[in-house]
This record gives structure tokens, C-alpha cells and sequence, in this order.
């Protein structure tokens, strides 16, 4: 039987966001200790603590009068974050990621939820980098409620953030 013959799988399965990836994260998304509009008031999803997603849609009033404890933010966004880890190491099988490659798909997975990730993670599992990058990039939209319904729109503090995110997969051999 030939080399080529055996499915290649890479080993991944011990990798963990790194310390500086977190805190770049942890500032980026702020934490907030209340519900909150992440569109603005009235826009976009109802979120809370470190970009945890309440539900699609604004938040209600009551929502918007509820606080959060910091034990609650802290045990979401480690419970959040681990998730996210699991799913790169799960999806991610048959390429060797480097640190940066594995922080920016953490991110990027922590942030578009693993369903939003699936193209990017896809992409990458096949070692196509360039592709990885373009769908890290073109996921910039969020969808708003207007009165005349929902609405596609670009998410402006999305874009340094997948620029941030796609990086690694456009120059990996930086």
C-alpha cells in the first residue's frame, strides 16, 4: 500500500489559544457587564458580557435592565472559548496550524459562532490559505431590524478584526 493511500491527519488535538491572542480578544471585545445591542440601540443581537450572544434580534427592556456579574462574564467567555477550541482542533484535522493560524481561527470562530466559522474551517482543514483568508474577510455583515424589517449591513468594527484574523492564512509564511 502507498504513503498516499493513508488519510493524513494532523495533529492539532493539544493546541490552545495563546495568553497574547487571549488578552488581544478580551480587549477587543470588552466586557460588558449588562445586556446590550451589539448594532446600537435597538440593532443588531441582543448580547452580553464578552461578545456572548443572548439571542438574534435587539435585546427587550427587560433584558436591557438585567446586569451580569463578572463571575458570569468569566466563566461564559472560558466556557465560550474552550468551545471555540474545540471546534478548530475538531474541524481542523488534516492540516498542522501554526500558533497564529490557530489563535485567528479561535477568534474568528469565538465571533461567528462554529456554524458562521464552517467555510473558513473548511477551507483550511483542505490547506487552501487563501481561501481561508477570503472567507475570514467577506464575514463582516450583521443583520439589523429596521421598520421595514431585517436587514444585511456591514458591521464596520468587523473589518480590522478579520483583517486581524485572516492574516496569518494570507501571509503564512510570515
Amino acid at each position: 500500500m502507498s504513503q498516499n493511500s493513508f488519510k493524513t491527519q494532523a495533529d492539532n488535538s493539544e493546541m490552545k489559544m495563546s495568553a497574547s491572542a487571549k488578552t488581544r480578544m478580551r480587549q477587543r471585545e470588552s466586557a460588558q457587564y449588562r445586556y446590550y445591542d451589539d448594532g446600537g440601540r435597538g440593532l443588531g443581537n441582543c448580547t452580553w458580557g464578552i461578545g456572548t450572544l443572548a439571542h438574534r434580534g435587539p435585546c427587550t427592556a427587560e433584558e436591557l435592565a438585567r446586569p451580569v456579574s463578572a463571575t458570569q462574564v468569566e466563566i461564559t467567555f472560558s466556557a465560550k472559548l474552550a468551545e471555540a477550541e474545540r471546534t478548530v482542533r475538531k474541524r481542523v484535522s488534516k492540516q498542522v496550524l501554526t500558533q497564529d493560524q490557530f489563535d485567528a481561527l479561535v477568534s474568528f470562530t469565538f465571533n461567528a459562532g462554529p456554524r458562521g466559522a464552517e467555510s473558513a474551517l473548511a477551507y483550511a482543514d483542505k490547506g487552501d490559505f487563501k481561501a481561508t483568508a477570503r472567507a475570514i474577510s467577506r464575514t463582516i455583515y450583521m443583520t439589523v431590524q429596521t421598520r421595514k424589517g431585517a436587514r444585511r449591513v456591514v458591521a464596520r468594527g468587523l473589518i480590522p478584526r478579520r483583517a486581524e484574523e485572516s492574516g496569518p492564512f494570507r501571509f503564512p509564511d510570515q
